[in-house]
């Protein structure tokens, strides 16, 4: 049995990949910051303590794994982003991954394959051009604050590919679930029956269903081939007028009214955080496709059907 190693299990994304991992037969040991944790087993899981700031963490755990799938980080649109946020999104990604990558540089391990979380901020706003190419993977990061991030983030754990370690990123879109994130806020003014287009409502929206996203871990993980980025989106991007009348329609039908947010409201109420709700960005899912991955749910509609009358993903 290999034991896997992960971090930010608690997340919407960890929750989902851990119970895959487990159904496979994976021992499962999950970094935890609740001291209260430590050492228990819950749900078939152990639980092992960690502190980033600290720099501490059970070696024989981390030395005794096969590999680490990374999820640690601060959500991006939990909060407006002050500048001490900022830090806290960048610090909370980068300071985690050094902590692991620092130690299994440093000492003996076996670990074969390190899985870490990146996003498609990497890339920034689609240009200004008529019918642009999508984002693919060569492409360098954007000079934004998210592309910065997305940069710091993969390279705090890059020098684990000079040592032999295989490292995959995993460039993520949206992600939809049932469980909270993206899904929950686009929901919300549904409850009103007002399908809420953001701006103009032209951005494109690249998107991936939580179904889809943990079987690329599981791919990633398992799939030798894989090492280095990837994109996690799915192959049909959507404006994000699209995505909204879609989402209403399978909730109520022809029973909603549209309306527009203007951008000034946006800008108001999230601050500089405004600039990603209203960003286009259209990723191609190419590469992973060209590596033999089949999406489940390559369109939104049905995938917007499963996760609203299915209500079976978190």
């Amino acid at each position: 049995m290999q034991t896997i190693v992960v971090t930010g299990g608690t997340g919407l994304v960890g929750r989902v990949v851990i119970k895959k991992l487990l159904q496979k037969g994976y021992k499962v040991i999950v970094f935890t910051r609740d001291k209260a944790k430590d050492k228990k087993t819950e749900r078939g899981r152990l639980y092992s303590y960690w502190n980033i700031n600290a720099g501490e963490l059970d070696e024989k755990i981390l030395s005794g794994a096969d590999a680490v799938i990374h999820l640690a980080g601060a959500g991006v649109a939990d909060k407006r982003w002050s500048v001490k946020r900022k830090q806290e999104i960048l610090s909370s990604r980068t300071e985690s991954g050094l902590l692991i990558s620092e130690y299994l540089l440093q000492n003996s391990h076996q670990v074969k394959a390190f899985i870490s979380a990146s996003a498609i901020g990497w890339y920034g706003a689609d240009p200004q051009v008529p019918d642009p190419a999508p984002f693919k993977e060569e492409q360098p990061p954007a000079g934004d604050f998210l592309g910065a991030v997305c940069y710091e983030w993969e390279r705090s754990t890059q020098p684990l590919l000079k040592a032999g370690v295989r490292t995959v990123y995993l460039r993520t879109g949206i992600v939809l679930s049932n469980e909270g994130g993206a899904l929950a806020e686009f929901k919300k003014p549904l409850k009103m029956k007002l399908a809420a287009v953001l701006g103009h409502g032209k951005q494109m929206v690249s998107w991936i269903h939580i179904d889809d996203l943990a079987n690329l871990y599981m791919t990633a993980l398992e799939n030798e081939a894989f090492t280095g980025a990837y994109n996690a989106v799915a192959p049909q991007p959507v404006s994000n007028e699209a995505f909204m009348l879609t989402l209403a329609r399978e909730m109520y039908g022809k029973s909603f009214m549209k309306i527009h947010i203007p951008s000034w409201a946006l800008k108001l109420v999230l601050g500089e955080m405004s600039t990603e709700v209203l960003k286009s960005a259209t990723v191609s899912a190419r590469k992973v496709m060209d590596m033999g991955f089949q999406f489940r749910f390559a369109e939104i509609e049905p995938a917007l059907q499963d996760l609203i009358k299915g209500n079976r993903y978190g």
